[in-house]
């Protein structure tokens, strides 16, 4: 009967790793959001993927993976930042050629405005930040994304409608 019960966790805990890896793709760009730089929000994903598998155990089944995940992500940047000013480093300079171009007009034209939504969410008080990614960018519920912030709902209402009002009107003096 121990063995049993043992081995159902171990089978929760491989569920929970797999369902971590299918959550690369949005714990990317939520930290890149944070960011504001591909390097670093691939390090810093990195980061919240080794602390998050080391405690798998912890978390508890049939909640949210998904915030539990992004609140480790926020940590890691806040981390990563308190410990860039201290040492005044950064994880890696900018890759020469990073980006390429593509072919045709409409590609162009939506790189350049996903540039300038990337560019406008940049200047975003962090807070305002946060909340436009998990809300607007991630589809996060408003009270998945209170809760992955750790503030109450009003507060991140606020600040989701500051930071959509601010985009705004950011995104509409470029256009």
């Amino acid at each position: 009967l121990q063995s049993l019960g043992c081995q159902e966790m171990t089978s929760a805990a491989e569920q929970t790793r797999s369902d971590i890896v299918a959550m690369l793709p949005r714990l990317r760009r939520f930290a890149r959001a944070l960011t504001g730089q591909v390097a670093d929000a691939d390090d810093v994903v990195q980061i919240a993927v080794e602390r998050a598998l080391k405690a798998v155990d912890q978390f508890q089944t049939g909640t949210r993976l998904d915030s539990w995940l992004f609140s480790i992500v926020r940590n890691a940047w806040i981390d990563e930042a308190r410990s860039r000013t201290r040492r005044g480093k950064v994880f890696a300079p900018a890759e020469l050629g990073e980006q390429v171009g593509s072919d045709g007009a409409a590609a162009m034209h939506a790189k350049l405005e996903a540039d300038d939504v990337w560019t406008a969410m940049r200047k975003l008080p962090d807070d305002q930040r946060e909340a436009v990614a998990l809300v607007c960018v991630e589809g996060l519920a408003y009270r998945e994304a209170a809760d992955a912030l750790g503030v109450p709902i009003g507060t991140l209402t606020s600040r989701l409608a500051r930071g959509r009002e601010a985009l705004q009107i950011m995104l509409g003096n470029t256009r």
